[in-house]
């Protein structure tokens, strides 16, 4: 399992960034994608769908961050970024 602080940006690429809520990851299936006990591999690409939002994340820096965008329910896209706590 990852854990990553992260930070949304809205507003445009010059707004500035904003703390938002941790995302923590484990997804595993035949074989680990995001292990319970390491990080994923860099260039790993995650995307999700659902009632409580979506995004679309890419894992670089030996997975010690991503960058990629989300939008919650009520809002609109934002720039989506994290580091691994």
């Amino acid at each position: 399992m990852a854990t990553y602080s992260t930070q949304i940006q809205f507003g445009g690429s010059d707004a500035p960034w904003h703390d938002d809520a941790d995302l923590v990851l484990e997804i595993k299936n035949r074989q680990d994608v995001v292990p319970s006990k390491s990080l994923p591999a860099t260039g790993t690409v995650v995307t999700w769908s659902g009632p409580n939002g979506n995004g679309s994340i890419t894992f670089f820096d030996d997975a010690n961050s991503f960058l990629g965008s989300a939008q919650f329910p009520g809002e609109g896209p934002v720039g989506y970024r994290g580091q691994l706590k």
